[in-house]
């Protein structure tokens, strides 16, 4: 029997299956909890893949946006009152363009970088796609409708945008360059653009050089304060690197440099790349990233002061000018006290659209994907796999949703009703990475089989390696995976949804391409016909 919910109605994007979501008000994750309830709160603040976070604060509302990629919907938004406790709201994408381009997978493409600002009363996010530019989209309500993405700039390379309007209202755009588009990288450039900030008006200029002190210094934001223009820049690599502050009196320089956070004796690994905010009592805030492998890059909270015009970010324990993480730490102070929040990760399918902590690996197709709140049922029909797909690393049809802890258990009740036409359509539970591993159900012309299959190297193309396991009393079964520290995942199935039976070793997640592993749902077929198979879910939930 199904727990009831209590909903909030929210207006979102326009999507099949992501419409008009319902949102609880108040939900609470089972696996991680930030704010300790005591006036203090432990990082991360997002144990969840958000990486490359941008986030801004309007009236009394913070907003946080962070890199998607090739999964859609694309552009998360996050929302929170105190910085700690944070839920999602919407998406600016609905479909990533151009459409036909992201209907394949695109691994480690899409969505970069993003940044978010707000200007006369509407949002602006400038998004960049390495292989096709730099992208404005806008809305005047945060769950508004967001505008078809425009580019800013084509070209191969520009990544990791943000405007600046500085105090005559010109418009410039500060970003970074991938090597592996641009053939070049370790730089930051400025540009003009037009006042509205929708185009550019000239090249832009080499601002800063990291080569020598800074290699791979990408990422920056762009603010201004007490005459000072700030580049605020992640150096020296994803999970290795220090948070870089350069200023200047001149928008194009030259920048003095000094290093604002590092590692230092924290254990937090490469604490950079994110977002300054104040809260409306005056504190400041840093929001950053920590990569950690398979699980993502992960959403920390620094406090951060200012010195001699320079920050400080995190702790400065040696009196050096240079801060290091905090583990926990007082909560900020923003004049109000808020309800414990986190995102939504558990699904009842109780309502008429998905849940938005749910993306698909390509454009979708609206055929994959129904609701049936009436019954509490997601149901997904089999989608054929492309015929070039050598696993299921090549199939768009995959629902996943990203690693909330570092310990949780992911269990969800299936019926399954195949096409009696076809054989071998398949629906079941993945841990999608560069490797993954998965248990479904498996149609033969004599039944149901339950099968478990791993797939190591699979963005290398490799074949999986599947195992049949038991044919099928009825046709509804309870999958599991079991994420143990260090995302070792042990996968179990039952009948009966109280004993249930382990298969295989305990796989070792990894990685995807520039995200963490994933876990979902997923419906497939290797034939075309007529009609297809129906897997009807009852509820995917998330749990110690």
């Amino acid at each position: 029997m199904k727990k009831n919910i209590l909903t909030l109605s929210i207006g979102l994007l326009t999507l099949s299956g992501f419409a008009q979501q319902t949102v609880p008000t108040s939900y609470i994750s089972k696996v991680w909890v930030a704010d300790q309830g005591n006036g203090t709160y432990k990082n991360p603040v997002i144990n969840a893949d958000y990486s490359d976070p941008d986030a801004i604060r309007v009236g009394e509302d913070f907003y946080l946006i962070a890199s998607s990629f090739d999964a859609v919907p694309g552009l998360p938004i996050l929302h929170s009152k105190d910085l700690v406790n944070w839920k999602i709201i919407g998406h600016a994408l609905k479909r990533q363009p151009p459409f036909e381009h992201f209907e394949k997978t695109q691994h480690g493409n899409g969505v970069w970088a993003p940044s978010i600002r707000f200007r006369n009363g509407e949002f602006y996010i400038y998004y960049p796609d390495p292989d096709f530019g730099i992208y404005l989209t806008k809305a005047k309500t945060i769950t508004g409708e967001w505008s078809k993405p425009e580019l800013v700039i084509a070209g191969k390379g520009l990544i990791d945008p943000c405007p600046f309007w500085d105090e005559d209202n010109k418009a410039y755009l500060a970003y970074a360059y991938a090597g592996s588009r641009a053939g070049i990288k370790s730089v930051l450039a400025v540009m003009p653009l037009t006042n509205d900030g929708s185009k550019a008006t000239e090249t832009g200029r080499i601002v800063y050089d990291g080569h020598e002190l800074d290699p791979t210094i990408e990422g920056p934001k762009f603010y201004k304060r007490n005459g000072y223009y700030y580049l605020f820049a992640p150096a020296g690599g994803v999970s290795t690197g220090w948070q870089l502050i350069l200023r200047s009196k001149n928008i194009y320089g030259p920048y003095e440099r000094r290093v604002a956070m590092d590692e230092g004796k924290s254990g937090v690994n490469g604490p950079h790349q994110g977002a300054w905010v104040n809260t409306p009592t005056g504190e400041d805030w840093f929001l950053h990233f920590q990569d950690k492998d398979a699980y993502g890059r992960v959403v920390h909270l620094q406090p951060m002061k200012w010195v001699n015009d320079w920050p400080v970010i995190g702790i400065d324990k040696d009196g050096d000018g240079k801060g290091e993480p905090v583990f926990t730490y007082k909560k900020p102070n923003v004049g109000k006290s808020y309800p414990i929040s986190t995102p939504v990760e558990s699904d009842e399918f109780s309502t008429a659209k998905l849940g938005l902590q749910w993306q698909w690996q390509a454009n979708p197709q609206p055929t994959w994907l129904f609701t049936d709140a009436a019954n509490g049922l997601l149901k997904l029909y089999t989608a054929k796999i492309p015929d070039e797909a050598k696993n299921l690393w090549d199939v768009p049809a995959l629902l996943m949703q990203k690693f909330p802890a570092d310990e949780f258990t992911a269990s969800t009740k299936v019926t399954f009703k195949p096409n009696l036409k076809l054989e071998n359509e398949q629906t079941g539970l993945v841990v999608m990475g560069r490797s993954y591993a998965q248990i479904s159900l498996k149609s033969k012309k004599d039944g149901l089989y339950i099968v478990y299959g791993v797939c190591q190297s699979a963005d290398k193309g490799k074949a999986e390696n599947l195992k049949e396991l038991v044919k099928l009393k009825s046709g509804t079964v309870y999958f599991r995976v079991k994420v143990l520290n260090g995302s070792r995942c042990q996968f179990a199935y039952s009948e009966d949804g109280i004993n249930f039976t382990n298969v295989g070793e305990a796989f070792q997640a990894t990685a995807g391409q520039w995200i963490g592993a994933k876990v979902g749902l997923f419906a497939i077929r290797d034939t075309q016909t007529n009609d297809s198979g129906i897997a009807e879910y009852d509820w995917f939930r998330i749990s110690l």
